[in-house]
């Protein structure tokens, strides 16, 4: 069978669903080729063959037909990965939704691969900890707040002062809003233990920030930039 170059095979989070006349749906889905809104027509009846590849909070392979409007049409639709972790805990869908809205927004405005890989990550790191008591939703919270900023085309700050000099191991920090960085203070509570946290929230993928010793202890400040810089970068 010869592939349709007009026919797009992917990954996709279903981040809202729109019922659309007597049967279809709207979706606006999140690829790593970028945010697609598409119709998946007769889902919403009993037989249909798409109906359960588009669960919210999961991973489907799709088939998107690229035609010439602005809708593409859903042709097929495989659950890959299905979190259910989410039906368990109210939290967790409050925190996905939030996350989910917020890409939506900033995936219409800008184009990059790396919101797919984030938001993915965030639902897999929700998943995997789901019930535990540490602080790990926390943790997950600044590490999204440090890489929606960077997918957004900003890199946060955690090399200079806002007097551009080099941070140093023995110095103590605030975060400083108006200039975006660090800035010095005897009494600054942002000190070398925070700033290493940051920088491995900022190269590396969520799993490893949970593995962080001593993370409870140190996310109350790590937390605070991450939601700065991601509010300062808000659409």
């Amino acid at each position: 069978m010869t592939k349709n170059p007009r026919d797009l095979r992917t990954e996709a989070i279903v981040l809202r669903r729109t019922d659309y006349g007597e049967a279809d749906r709207i979706l606006q889905l999140l690829t790593p080729e970028g945010k697609k809104s598409v119709v998946a027509k007769g889902v919403r009846r009993e037989k249909s063959k798409l109906a359960g590849g588009i669960e919210l909070f999961s991973v489907s392979e799709v088939v998107i037909h690229e035609g010439k409007g602005e809708l593409g049409i859903l042709t097929g639709a495989k659950l890959v990965e299905y979190y259910d972790a989410f039906v368990k805990d109210i939290e967790l869908i409050e925190m996905g939704g939030a996350m989910m809205r917020s890409v939506n927004a900033r995936a219409e405005q800008i184009e990059s691969p790396e919101f797919y890989r984030i938001l993915k990550q965030s639902l897999q790191v929700m998943q995997k900890h789901a019930g535990e008591e540490s602080r790990w939703k926390d943790v997950l919270r600044a590490w999204w707040g440090i890489n929606l900023t960077r997918a957004s085309g900003e890199e946060i700050n955690l090399n200079f002062d806002t007097d551009g000099e080099k941070l140093l191991i023995d110095g103590n920090y605030y975060w400083d809003e108006e200039n975006a960085a660090l800035g010095k203070a005897k009494s600054g509570r942002i000190r070398a233990d925070h700033i290493k946290m940051m920088r491995l929230m900022a190269a590396g993928p969520a799993e490893l920030s949970m593995k962080v010793q001593g993370a409870d202890d140190l996310i109350d400040e790590v937390l605070y930039v991450a939601r700065c810089v991601e509010k300062a970068t808000k659409i």
